[in-house]
């Protein structure tokens, strides 16, 4: 059975959904994906029990960036998490034609709320997005706290505008 990579257009680039990416074939098939970003969503002894600890290496010498989110299975990310500047980073490259991975132990909840909400903070509406991203990845969203932390609004709405629009 082929790793799944799920895929979807977000900007100028591509957004992809997948499961960790512990073995050769799994890895191979995302370099092959080619992302400038993979934004790890384990946390650091999950990733360790399911063989993956090598994975920031393994990317670092794949010349492909790395960013560790860690969310706890069927969570949402911890408040102290810095989520605007990671949104930031990932909706630069995707708007400049690049691509984006996020991952997860089986690329559904946490990566599915990610992408959901990297959806949602470049403009799409909750609802639309949601069905668009469960057309490339049916198991997206395991939660209704993770949908719900997923469709909040940005609260840096100048990232997406690009400044003030005036108003208040």
């Amino acid at each position: 059975m082929e790793f799944p990579l799920a895929t979807l257009p977000l900007g100028a680039g591509t957004l992809a959904l997948c499961p960790l990416p512990a073995d050769a074939p799994a890895r191979t098939r995302l370099r092959r994906f080619a992302p400038s970003l993979v934004i790890s969503l384990t946390e650091t002894d999950e990733m360790r029990s399911l063989g993956a600890a090598d994975l920031p290496a393994w990317l670092a010498d794949h010349g492909i960036g790395w960013t560790h989110f860690p969310v706890p299975d069927y969570q949402t990310p911890p408040d102290d998490a810095d989520w605007p500047a990671l949104s930031t980073r990932a909706r630069a490259i995707l708007w400049s034609g690049g691509a984006v991975a996020v991952h997860c132990r089986g690329g559904c909840g946490r990566s599915g709320m990610i992408a959901l909400r990297l959806m949602v903070d470049s403009g799409e509406a909750p609802e639309p997005a949601l069905a668009r991203l469960r057309q490339a990845r049916p198991c997206a969203i395991e939660t209704p706290a993770q949908a719900a932390w997923a469709s909040a609004p940005i609260i840096l709405s100048e990232i997406r505008t690009g400044g003030s629009q005036g108003g208040s």
